[in-house]
């Protein structure tokens, strides 16, 4: 793609010193923290940098600028900048939203590498912006301590960027946690959330978004898809997380529409577009551009993907979106296309990849909880959008995921844990066949957790076809509830690397550790 460029260098003069060093801006910090003023006489990078996908030795950096410019990227194992190599990435055009990115390659494994990113007018070469700087950690080589986070949906609901309350503090107490990257589990905008200028709270006081005209309506066109990710961009935590904490992102329903599936056409007067097919595409370009999403080599805008951390972890990133069948009552007794919501391409995917790891630990990342009921129409309690539909043997959705279920244990294979966010409050759940409706599976836990900046809600029904037994959870009791009331979620994994135990938290916006519990791997 025309948005980024391989860079190939050997490992070993990676390490040397380049003739191309030069002088680190003093606090690179700093100047990745923050957005640089758009200026008449160079380019600007009003939206900082993102790092993601890495690998053991490879990992995609991205930036944007506000004109036709190239993308130049300086990278090292110093934050002094002392062996410093530079790449000469795309070109940043209006086809792109001004975006770009470049994927380095044959970087040394478990390493810290610092980055700075400047633009070069495409109009006046002698022009270049000035850098803003950024760094992540690719994947370890041997099995060293493993520790990442997740959480989803920021700017859902109505609750925007509010600088009167501080932001989107939730990124900030993530990015103390320090961990060696961060799973966004979906809903990373709200397309189909429109923002006013003020919203009422309980006891008189005033939430005050900032708005801008993208996000002052539902999106429809490419550009108003752009303004989202943008607008997200604007505040200073955004910032400063995406410019230290590697991530892997996937989507689900609100970078398009909400409960979208691609046959559906919409009966909701705000929008002219009525085709959803339409609107993903055009959601699912600006994603790619605002995101430091990797290309697939062969099909180009797949989502789901390996992630693979060093011995102790596997991440297996799903896309519970792309090949679902319509929503509707999900109560199929046979397991056609129409019943599924992986597709049955990324089934035979996973299996391969569960069945290929090596590595102890093996966390599946879904976008939506498998046991917790959420209807299609929520007022209606109609139709499903997620996979569960109510209690009994597997149907519909269920079905698929009892495949999955029941190949994990054939195989024998250990250690699997699945995280997910969606629904907007934070939960420990145990499945179990001895509770359950169908049996032929070995037990596993799911983490629920997020939202990252949204309304809070919850809790949702159980359904017991895989017998979840809830251990833990935290919710603000109402629906919508404001950020101001503290239910903005997060988890966090350790894996220490003597004992491999996997240790799971639940966070929230204080930081405070609101449930701790550790899982001895399997022998």
């Amino acid at each position: 793609m025309s948005r980024s460029m391989e860079h190939r260098s050997s490992r070993r003069a990676f390490l040397r010193h380049a003739t191309l060093a030069a002088a680190a801006a003093p606090g690179w910090l700093g100047r990745s923290a923050s957005a640089q003023p758009v200026a008449t006489g160079r380019p600007g990078i009003p939206h900082g940098v993102q790092s993601g996908d890495a690998g053991h030795h490879s990992a995609v950096v991205w930036s944007a600028t506000d004109r036709p410019a190239r993308m130049l990227v300086e990278y090292a194992t110093t934050e002094q900048f002392a062996d410093a190599r530079r790449v000469v990435g795309p070109a940043a055009r209006p086809e792109t939203g001004y975006t770009a990115q470049v994927v380095l390659t044959e970087l040394p494994a478990g390493q810290d590498v610092f980055y700075r990113v400047t633009f070069q007018d495409l109009g006046d070469l002698r022009s270049t912006s000035l850098p803003v700087t950024g760094r992540f950690k690719t994947a370890p080589p041997d099995g060293r301590d493993v520790s990442f986070a997740w959480s989803g949906d920021t700017a859902g609901q109505g609750w925007g960027i509010n600088p009167e309350w501080g932001g989107m503090k939730m990124y900030e107490t993530i990015r103390r946690l320090q961990p060696d990257f961060f799973v966004h589990s979906g809903d990373m905008i709200y397309a189909d959330g429109p923002l006013t200028a003020e919203v009422a709270l309980p006891g008189g006081a005033t939430w005050r978004n900032v708005v801008i005209p993208e996000k002052a309506k539902v999106a429809e066109t490419l550009a108003e898809f752009r303004g989202n990710y943008r607008y997200n961009l604007m505040d200073e935590h955004v910032r400063r997380f995406n410019a230290e904490i590697v991530q892997y992102v996937q989507w689900d329903d609100h970078e398009v529409t909400n409960n979208w599936f691609h046959e559906r056409v919409l009966e909701d007067a705000r929008y002219t577009e009525k085709r959803v097919a339409l609107l993903a595409a055009r959601a699912k370009r600006a994603m790619f551009e605002f995101t430091p999403l990797r290309s697939h080599p062969v099909e180009s805008e797949r989502v789901y993907r390996l992630a693979r951390r060093g011995p102790l972890l596997d991440v297996f990133m799903l896309d519970m979106r792309s090949y679902r069948g319509p929503n509707g009552e999900n109560r199929q007794t046979e397991l056609t296309d129409g019943a599924r919501i992986l597709g049955a391409e990324q089934v035979r995917w996973l299996k391969r990849a569960l069945l290929a790891s090596r590595a102890t630990w093996k966390v599946i990342a879904a976008d939506m909880p498998l046991g917790l009921v959420v209807y299609h129409d929520a007022a209606k309690q109609w139709g499903s959008e997620a996979v569960a539909q109510g209690d009994g043997p597997p149907l519909g959705r269920e079905l698929e995921i009892a495949d999955v279920l029941r190949f994990i244990k054939h195989n024998a294979i250990h250690n699997v844990v699945w995280i997910t966010a969606d629904v907007h409050y934070c939960a420990t759940h145990r499945y179990d066949p001895a509770r359950a409706q169908f049996t032929d599976f070995a037990p596993f836990y799911e983490f629920v957790s997020g939202p990252l900046h949204a309304g809070g809600f919850g809790p949702n029904a159980l359904d017991n076809t895989f017998g979840p037994e809830v251990l833990f959870s935290k919710h603000p009791g109402h629906v919508n509830a404001p950020p101001t009331e503290g239910g903005l979620y997060a988890g966090h994994v350790r894996i220490d690397a003597r004992t491999r135990a996997m240790t799971m938290s639940h966070h929230d916006v204080a930081g405070t550790v609101l449930d701790r519990r550790e899982l001895a791997p399997h022998a």
